[in-house]
């Protein structure tokens, strides 16, 4: 069980997260209180290579909820269903997957664990190195997907695992993970409390 606090105080995350071989499976809660006060519960699995295969997602607060199923095919496309009931003042969940092709992971929004399959994949967090990657990512709480390119880079060896650069636009974040890739320290975002 890994479990972040929000570094300003109005969001939080907890996941159970399930590892053998190249693979995890999490499943995952965040409650947060902007825009809108909300909870979002999520299921997210990799394949052995920690390439995304599904993401599960639903979001609900005061009259409202939405769901989102966000599913990478073996063949590299991806597929999204959206739905959502009651009224509230957010974009319409889902979103056009046509140009993710070149995505192999999910990013779930203000979520500290989907950093970890880029960083995992390419052992990041054990040895010197840098990656582009081109990223489906899920805007909490609206769960909008959009295209976002991110930039993955090992800057040294810490005694509790690896300080990685991650950089997207013109957001740049220096990430603390641990010895097995896991963040524990996303400056702006989450700071591990409990796991591992």
């Amino acid at each position: 069980m890994l479990i972040w606090a929000g570094t300003d105080e109005w969001r939080a995350e907890a996941a159970h997260v399930q590892t053998r071989e190249r693979r995890f499976r999490a499943t995952g809660v965040q409650l947060g209180i902007s825009p809108v006060r909300y909870r979002v519960d999520y299921v997210l699995e990799t394949d052995d290579a920690w390439v995304t295969r599904t993401l599960e997602v639903t979001a609900d607060g005061d009259g409202w909820r939405r769901s989102l199923l966000l599913t990478r095919e073996p063949h590299g496309w991806w597929t999204a269903r959206a739905d959502a009931t009651g009224a509230v003042d957010l974009p319409v969940p889902g979103g056009d997957t046509a140009g993710l092709d070149d995505a192999v992971d999910c990013d779930l929004g203000l979520s500290p664990l989907s950093n970890s399959m880029p960083i995992l994949r390419h052992r990041l967090h054990q040895r010197a190195g840098a990656v582009d990657c081109t990223m489906a990512w899920v805007a909490v709480p609206d769960l909008t997907v959009h295209r976002s390119v991110q930039r993955y880079e090992h800057l040294r060896s810490t005694p509790v695992g690896a300080l990685i650069r991650f950089t997207s636009g013109d957001f740049t974040a220096d990430l603390l993970v641990d010895a097995d890739g896991f963040v524990v320290d996303y400056p702006q975002l989450a700071r591990r409390v409990s796991g591992r």
